[in-house]
């Protein structure tokens, strides 16, 4: 492995160790457990501390790719509530009957933006067949595994849409996450990513070059859900505060779009 690929490598693999050092090995003391999208932290912790009052104490989060949280609650693990970062992931566990159907509903909207690291000179117009393999030049184009993550499923899309996949993807270094493939960026190891907006909003060390266009892909849509298994009494009290206008402010300023109806 060269010493650019070693590098990837580990920060990919880092990154993920640290998301799952955090995952609850048990139901947290009683508390409500969330598994969240990697991509919801900042907007999602500022909503925990709002939502304390209401719920009567902190929820405990986990936060991951939507891919790898659905196969854990699908696997056993004690979540009360699921956040995806796609219809898709929600759709998997409903199928399996492992959500609660009457909880469920579409949360948050998002975009993915092409960013490169804070000090690079890099920029592009972002439409059909522009030319991102120049741009990229020898570097890497850091995404979330296409196959499965939604921020990766989002930007192939988009990619393969606007026409230039086929020039690019021998280039792509897939991350386990949207945030893993936000570090790569901002530490320098790749040279362009595709993330979400609210990620370049939140991570400093990197600078947005482009927004996709909205019709490239399909809609980035968070929805959320009580799971079929949960039975903490607070759950509920959570998923109604997800929905309160206070907590859709906190989101907005974070960079996402309120889908549910504030209560």
């Amino acid at each position: 492995m060269t010493r650019r690929g070693f590098g990837l490598a580990s920060v990919i693999g880092g990154f993920a160790a640290m998301l799952l050092a955090v995952a609850p090995a048990a139901h947290a003391g009683g508390r409500v457990v969330v598994f969240a999208a990697a991509s919801l932290k900042d907007g999602l912790d500022a909503v925990n501390k709002a939502c304390e009052a209401d719920v009567g104490e902190a929820v405990t989060i986990s936060y991951a790719a939507s891919s790898a949280l659905a196969r854990q609650i699908e696997s056993g693990a004690p979540a009360d509530v699921f956040i995806s970062a796609d219809l898709d992931w929600m759709k998997y566990l409903s199928d399996k009957k492992l959500t609660k159907p009457d909880t469920e509903l579409k949360l948050l909207g998002n975009e993915i933006v092409l960013v490169a690291p804070r000090d690079s000179k890099a920029e592009t117009k972002i439409e059909k067949g522009f030319d991102l393999a120049g741009l990229l030049g020898d570097g890497r184009l850091a995404m979330g595994d296409f196959k499965a993550v939604p921020a990766g499923k989002y930007g192939k899309a988009a990619l393969q849409s606007l026409g230039v996949w086929p020039s690019v993807e021998g280039k792509v270094a897939q991350a386990e996450n949207v945030r893993a493939a936000l570090k790569l960026v901002s530490t320098g190891e790749a040279a362009l990513g595709i993330v979400y907006a609210t990620d370049a909003h939140a991570e400093p060390g990197v600078k947005v070059v482009g927004t996709f266009p909205e019709d490239s892909h399909p809609p980035i849509i968070y929805p959320v859900a009580q799971t079929a298994d949960s039975k903490d009494k607070d759950t509920p009290a959570f998923l109604k505060c997800l929905q309160s206008a206070k907590a859709g402010e906190l989101f907005k300023a974070q960079g996402f779009t309120v889908l549910a109806p504030t209560n």
